[in-house]
């Protein structure tokens, strides 16, 4: 039972909705943040909500206390037609928990002890009056912000944010010229709070980039595509191979967001298995972006020291982040090149392509004594090169190199990885 219906199919002789319907209603808005708009992401998704299109445990029975509302993120179900439904992944900007203390913070900034209108706060403060005041997305708005994006953005990255936020009606300008006073100061707290939908609206999955489809907001609530996480590979005899073509994969997508067509250096700034996932085609994308820096290649950036406090410590320096301290990532000047694959080499590829233990690879269903014999003797001594800061980029680079070469031709070639079959029965680089 959903809890919105057409109005045809209510029957009230006074003509007023009922009072469980304006409960489920208010407890709704409550639950996705739209009481705080336009401290939000957005509204674009709103309407499949609306229309019972989108569906998920706590949408379906509001009235119920559930351990969900706790919890950052869970999956859903989308459609479009009403008779096929796709996987979906639901997630808040930031955990209930961390939006009630940001809250708690703003008002406490204009001394209010207790709940205060969110909005009316954040458009006062200097930072948004400077952007109220542009037409354009300029690098001093954004100074000081927390996520990784921001750390140090040429003017080029910030045109492409503005060009590509699909939470207004006409997409496709540098120029804000077409943003309301509303569409400003929700772009500005979702840079604040969460850089992950701007990243999926940024480098889209349809153009190539290893990132799922984002499919739009609703309050604070954000939604794009589900996939399946690495971890249910570990421990599988049968998954072993799948293994070898995920640590491939995700060498490959490693590489790539370092050298790309636009000249942006995509990198992480720090990994954890559950960035990662598998759709049904066995591709692998990364599905938490929210933790990925991104740097101009072209324009470059200017000195940046190393600051914890953020630009003056205005209120959203820390937006998302609770009461603990405010931290940013390392000023970009400390990027290597090799960094995103020493920490792919050290948390992810060895749980991959070792045993539990470290001590040699996990052994591989493969035709022929020598492959089996090379990949024990050259995986852990080229994990060991690839994971260690200390050596020079070249060599790290050479090591990604021959473990690239090493699993290539030990991937799998069949009707199950429909991402690369049957391209792969004929071509050996697929």
């Amino acid at each position: 039972m959903t809890w919105w219906r057409h109005p045809s199919t209510v029957v009230e002789a006074a003509g007023t909705p009922p009072a469980p319907q304006q409960k489920a209603l208010s407890l709704q808005r409550a639950f996705l943040g739209l009481d705080k708009c336009n401290a939000c992401v957005g509204t674009s998704i709103c309407k499949k909500l609306l229309k019972d299109q989108i569906r998920f445990d706590w949408w379906m029975s509001p009235d119920t206390t559930l351990p969900l509302a706790e919890k950052q993120s869970f999956p859903g179900n989308l459609t479009d037609d009403s008779l096929s439904w796709r996987p979906v992944v639901l997630s808040f900007l930031s955990s209930p928990r961390l939006h009630s203390s940001s809250d708690r913070s703003i008002c406490r900034s204009v001394g209010r002890q207790g709940p205060c209108s969110i909005e009316a706060v954040l458009r006062v403060t200097p930072r948004f009056q400077s952007l109220n005041q542009s037409h354009l997305l300029l690098p001093h708005i954004v100074k000081g912000l927390a996520p990784p994006l921001l750390r140090c953005p040429s003017q080029r990255l910030l045109d492409r944010v503005v060009r590509r936020y699909a939470e207004v009606v006409d997409v496709g300008s540098i120029q804000m010229k077409h943003f309301s006073e509303r569409d400003k100061l929700r772009l500005l707290y979702t840079l604040a709070v969460n850089q992950q939908p701007l990243i999926l609206q940024m480098f889209p999955g349809t153009e190539g980039w290893p990132f799922p489809r984002y499919q739009g907001s609703c309050g604070r609530l954000m939604v794009w595509a589900s996939s399946r996480p690495l971890w249910g590979l570990y421990g599988s005899s049968r998954e072993l191979i799948q293994r070898v073509d995920v640590a491939y994969q995700l060498l490959q997508i490693t590489q790539g967001l370092g050298h790309n067509s636009l000249g942006f250096l995509l990198y992480y700034t720090r990994l954890e298995e559950d960035m990662f996932g598998l759709l049904d085609d066995q591709r692998v994308f990364i599905t938490d972006a929210s933790s990925i820096g991104v740097i101009d290649l072209e324009q470059g950036f200017p000195p940046d020291p190393p600051s914890q406090t953020g630009s003056g410590g205005d209120i959203f320096s820390c937006l998302g982040q609770g009461a603990s301290p405010c931290l940013r990532s390392p000023p970009c000047s400390s990027v290597r090149p090799t960094q995103s694959l020493t920490l792919l080499c050290t948390a992810l590829l060895p749980r991959l392509l070792l045993t539990e233990r470290g001590a040699q690879p996990t052994r591989l269903p493969m035709e022929g004594e020598a492959e089996a014999g090379r990949l024990a003797r050259d995986v852990p001594l080229l994990l060991g090169v690839c994971a260690d800061p200390s050596q020079p980029d070249w060599r790290i680079m050479a090591a990604v190199g021959s473990l690239m070469d090493l699993l290539k031709p030990m991937r799998p070639c069949n009707p199950r990885y429909t991402y690369r079959y049957p391209e792969c029965r004929y071509n050996q680089d697929y």
